[in-house]
């Protein structure tokens, strides 16, 4: 049975270090940047390859990040566009909250309940070991939910407009992550993730 996670703070799970935010952006600037986002950044739906089969990601996602900082997974390589102002202040933000530098962010846009985000761990050889992740969400709710790799023990956590999540620590290495399909009429959501890549 699925677990919910606190609303708040740090959270304690078994080999991972979680700490929720769900204030770090106030409405006004929160609102101001899911409409920027929407409309400016150079939005594309990629095809991955799942289980042997080239699929399309069911989302819209932007790489952006200072020069050299590819990012490869599931066969896809992302090459940066260059930061935009409101990325780079953002950006600013989850370094200050994190103590950690950025070099890199992955947007990606859910339009609506039918999109969402498959398993998966941020552990690709680029991101180094014990990777910082800052994660913003902008947008309708929408639940992240985390899968142990040994146990299979599930948690849930609903993820608020303005909100930061950040994943540190050994927490790559030992859950997964995703964003399940809802049946729900929700609107849009933007999340964000930064990270620094190792070139």
């Amino acid at each position: 049975m699925q677990q919910s996670l606190f609303d708040t703070g740090v959270i304690t799970l078994p080999q991972a270090e979680l700490d929720y935010r769900p204030d770090f952006l106030d409405q006004c600037s929160a609102d101001g940047l899911l409409r920027c986002f929407r409309d400016s950044l150079a939005w594309r739906q990629d095809h991955i390859k799942l289980y042997g089969k080239v699929v399309k990601i069911p989302r819209l996602q932007a790489w952006y990040g200072d020069a050299g900082t590819q990012y490869r997974y599931s066969g896809l390589t992302l090459s940066p566009e260059h930061w935009t102002a409101e990325l780079s202040a953002l950006k600013l933000a989850c370094e200050q909250a994190c103590g950690q530098r950025f070099n890199a962010v992955l947007a990606n846009w859910y339009r609506s309940g039918d999109d969402s985000m498959g398993w998966h761990s941020d552990d690709e050889p680029e991101l180094g070991r014990n990777p910082v992740i800052a994660s913003v969400s902008l947008g309708v709710c929408r639940n992240l939910d985390f899968r142990h790799k040994g146990t299979g023990q599930t948690h849930r956590l609903p993820l608020q407009h303005g909100s930061l999540l950040i994943m540190s620590g050994p927490t790559q290495s030992h859950w997964q992550h995703g964003i399940a399909k809802t049946r729900r009429v929700i609107g849009e959501r933007i999340n964000l993730t930064f990270r620094y890549i190792y070139c």
